[in-house]
């Protein structure tokens, strides 16, 4: 029977990576309508930062519980990671701060340095979307430096925002109408294939990088438990694909049924990783437990965050209630 110090390190294994699942999703949306503003028009990208606006600040608290949980709950796997992906991390946060700052000041600025302003919103969420790449591609080689390693770094860095813009376009589906709804349609479309070959190439490379992953997804019986992760997949890719070619499905009000079946997509593929890698929180060097701090401090850390994270996931909720519908061109008083 499992005991208590050995379940408390798999319970904020679960925290930390529910958190980051709901940052990717969450936060991968706006940082998906950063990346397609330059396809708007001045009164488009107004709308555009208006469906975001509510949310993409909250958005971000998942990132910070996440990284929290990592530093408190696992201090030794902390800072191996941490060092590993020092200048990357810089990177992200760079952008992130530059999206931040475009955010505001394209409102309130002169006119004149309003397209300045978006251009600096859109290269701080390409920043942190190839950043977010180039780290998940060097984690799960387990920090390989050698040319295999770089290369499958690189090449999730330039895949990963492929599934953000699907996601920001999703979203754009869902907020918007008229002939923004229309222009999301078609970025829709033509994210869809290069973000299905992206997630493909992945799926196919991590066992050439990550020769344990082969064990656990191609041995009897996992092979067949497993496959409903690809079906699942792949249902999803065509729903959307369906829905895309099929405008009269979204003035219908069916649009909603892109953005979710990405979300699934997003799921399914968290899930897969997350099964790829355990019981490791750095793949070949430190388990869960071997990372994890004395049982006594993650006793402690339990009870706040038991108060925590449920109140970040029912702010979450009621703010999503409150600024739900269509957005309109992004204003202040």
């Amino acid at each position: 029977m499992i005991t208590w110090a050995e379940l408390l390190p798999l319970i904020f294994m679960a925290v930390m990576g529910l958190s980051l699942l709901a940052y990717v999703i969450l936060d991968g949306y706006d940082l998906g309508v950063g990346l397609l503003l330059p396809l708007g028009s001045d009164s488009q990208k107004d709308t555009m930062i208006s469906s975001i606006g509510p949310f993409w600040d909250a958005n971000e608290t998942w990132l910070v519980l996440g990284v929290g949980v990592l530093l408190v709950a696992f201090p030794k796997a902390h800072g191996l990671v941490l060092q590993a992906l020092y200048l990357p991390v810089a990177v992200m946060l760079i952008g992130l701060i530059l999206r931040g700052v475009a955010f505001d000041f394209r409102v309130k600025a002169p006119v004149a340095w309003k397209p300045f302003w978006n251009r600096a919103f859109f290269a701080g969420s390409l920043m942190a979307t190839t950043a977010q790449g180039w780290m998940l591609g060097s984690y799960i080689t387990g920090f390989d430096l050698g040319g295999l390693g770089w290369a499958f770094s690189l090449g999730i860095a330039l895949t990963l925002p492929a599934v953000y813009v699907l996601l920001g376009a999703g979203w754009l589906i869902m907020k918007t109408e008229g002939e923004l709804q229309e222009h999301a349609l078609r970025w829709a479309r033509r994210a869809l294939w290069p973000m299905a070959v992206a997630l493909v190439g992945i799926s196919a490379a991590t066992p050439l990088v990550n020769p344990a992953v082969i064990d656990k997804w191609f041995a009897l019986p996992q092979v067949v438990a497993l496959l409903p992760v690809p079906l699942v997949c792949a249902t999803a890719f065509f729903a959307m694909r369906w829905v895309l070619t099929r405008p009269q499905l979204v003035a219908a009000g069916y649009g909603w049924l892109v953005f979710a079946n990405m979300v699934l997509i997003c799921v399914m593929a968290f899930f897969g990783l997350a099964y790829s890698i355990l019981p490791d929180i750095v793949i070949g060097r430190l388990s869960v437990w071997e990372a994890a701090a004395a049982t006594e401090s993650l006793t402690v850390i339990f009870i706040g965050t038991a108060i925590t994270l449920p109140v970040i996931v029912a702010y979450t909720i009621f703010m999503y209630r409150v600024f739900w519908g269509k957005a309109r061109a992004l204003s202040y008083a």
